[in-house]
């Protein structure tokens, strides 16, 4: 063969050829390592399920979106299934005593925190008294009510120590828990996140424990590993979690947005592959593509009065303004993707004690939204305004109707009710708020009226009635009823399921009379989803579970 020689020229021009070709396959290979290692792959998910959360501590947090993050990054005793129906989490098993009241959970032998030691029994008691003990006031403590002693410990009752609450470590595997009345949802309780354990040496006199992924030890299939505020969690797999070889993604990313529109152009660009948001003026152009779902929500969104400030500590104006609210342009103008208006509180969608019966079919209406029937309300509306001393509105003081801005319906809502008060005669301001300053604000009370929604914890219409308890974290109207405490308190001590129903309807008419509250429609869950994005549920609670999904090619 002959050799040729390159002349300087062709020397040149070559080297330059294979810079160019070099260069040309570095981009390549990055745009090829970019890709496979991109948000979104088998590996990595990126998802939207709120903005910055309030809190990730399973004693505080009180939103649906913290929820979510909470069953990535804990387990409870018990946990929830696809159907949204408690099976076995931490527990190995359980057992029941024939009178309901006692629970014997036994603890699984591969169950470990995030740092390698063992989940134990005490992990879980410790947690429980945190939650209900009276100086750390949490929102939830309520909901320990059904153990022996925690309502009275929850409410400060003087003379009652932790000594008298009914739950306790027989020793590191098994827990034994006393309850005051059988109760048909306490599986469920031991799935939901105030239930989950915490580790006291790791939280005890540790307030910001959350904040740092290294004190942030946790005993579910996931562990926060970054925390970006305002921007991304992110959260990877337990490598000592006891289910670890069935979890889907290494890497999960919760990105934290607050603009609706930007939530949708990140999905849109792939950069997402879920949004549990959508501006509402978009649900019409995506409701047929199949990206868009809608499935049902046990949740009313509802309006707070604060009735401890006037002219809202009087009943009559409270239902005024309540039956001045046209429902159905709500839902059909704004909502506009299935929402029910509301004409109780409890949603639709819980049973009866008679199980072949929903609730709200044997509870009823307590005012009418049918179309034909808003004049007739509004009419109605004036007359108890004007018995309340503000006929026409006059002298009717300016308020404010405070909200928080993510999205558009909140503030479309507000907008519309602003319009439907003028028909009273009066008028009121539009005041939004960043989601976690809102939250406080509401929660202490410093507000006039205020936009809320409740979404079910379990399945079982108390759910919807203990939250107005005057000790109750969630009681955001600051109502306080002696009665109404009285019915529940009933409810919670009674052995006949027949009674309890009974009770709770009757709970139901007095809290719908009184009106701390004015319901306006109940939910529905929108969320987009890829395509790609496989292996993920919702539960009817609306918590999302992304930790066994996967990503198609």
């Amino acid at each position: 063969m002959k050799i040729l020689k390159l002349t300087k020229m062709e020397a040149i021009f070559l080297r330059k050829r294979k810079s160019i070709l070099f260069l040309l396959l570095v981009i390549v290979i990055c745009i090829f390592t970019a890709c496979s290692t991109n948000e979104n792959s088998e590996k990595t998910i990126s998802v939207y399920v709120g903005s910055e959360p309030e809190s990730i501590d399973p004693a505080y947090n009180q939103t649906v979106d913290g929820a979510t993050l909470l069953i990535h990054a804990f387990e409870g005793l018990m946990t929830l299934d696809k159907d949204g129906k408690p099976m076995l989490g931490q527990a190995e098993k359980y057992s029941i005593s024939d009178d309901g009241l006692t629970y014997t959970f036994t603890l699984r032998d591969d169950i470990k925190w995030s740092d390698g030691d063992p989940v134990k029994a005490d992990d879980f008691i410790y947690a429980w008294k945190r939650a209900i003990e009276y100086k750390n006031a949490t929102v939830y403590g309520y909901l320990f009510d059904v153990i022996v002693g925690a309502g009275d410990i929850y409410g400060g009752v003087e003379g009652v120590t932790m000594d008298d609450f009914g739950a306790r470590a027989i020793d590191d595997k098994t827990i034994e828990i006393t309850l005051i009345a059988p109760t048909p949802y306490f599986l469920e309780l031991c799935a939901y996140p105030t239930y989950f354990p915490v580790r006291e040496d790791i939280v005890e006199d540790n307030d910001s424990w959350t904040i740092n992924p290294d004190t942030y030890i946790t005993n579910g299939p996931y562990k926060l590993e970054s925390w970006t505020h305002n921007s991304e969690m992110i959260y990877v797999k337990n490598e000592n979690y006891y289910k670890y070889k069935d979890l889907g993604p290494d890497q999960i990313k919760f990105v934290l947005m607050t603009d609706a529109n930007a939530v949708l152009a990140a999905f849109q660009n792939g950069d997402i592959l879920f949004s549990d948001d959508m501006p509402n003026e978009e649900i019409d152009a995506w409701r047929e593509k199949p990206e868009f779902n809608i499935e049902g929500e046990l949740g009313t969104y509802y309006i707070s009065f604060n009735t401890e400030k006037e002219p809202f500590d009087n009943f009559k104006v409270r239902q005024a303004l309540s039956l001045a609210i046209d429902r159905n342009f709500i839902v059909e103008q704004i909502g506009r993707a299935g929402q029910q208006p509301a004409p109780a509180f409890i949603p639709t969608g819980l049973t009866d004690a008679d199980v072949t019966k929903e609730f709200r079919d044997v509870g009823g209406d307590y005012y009418s939204v049918a179309k034909g029937d808003y004049e007739k309300n509004l009419r109605e509306a004036k007359k108890l305004l004007a018995e309340a001393g503000y006929p026409e509105g006059k002298g009717f003081p300016k308020f404010e109707y405070m909200y928080n801005p993510e999205g558009s319906t909140h503030a479309l809502i507000g907008q519309a009710l602003q319009d439907m008060w003028k028909e009273l005669g009066i008028e009121c301001t539009l005041v939004d708020q960043e989601w976690n300053t809102f939250l406080q604000i509401r929660q202490d009370g410093n507000y006039q009226v205020a936009r809320n929604g409740w979404g079910a914890d379990y399945d079982d219409p108390i759910t919807f009635i203990d939250m107005f308890l005057s000790n109750s974290g969630h009681n955001n109207s600051q109502w306080k009823n002696a009665e109404y405490d009285k019915i529940v308190n009933k409810i919670k001590n009674s052995f006949d399921t027949e009674e309890r129903f009974e009770l709770m309807h009757e709970a139901e008419d007095l809290l719908m009379q009184e009106a701390p509250i004015a319901p306006i429609f109940y939910y529905v869950d929108i969320f987009l989803k890829s395509e790609k994005l496989e292996g993920f549920y919702s539960s009817p609670l609306g918590f999302k579970y992304f930790m066994y999904s996967s990503v198609s090619k």
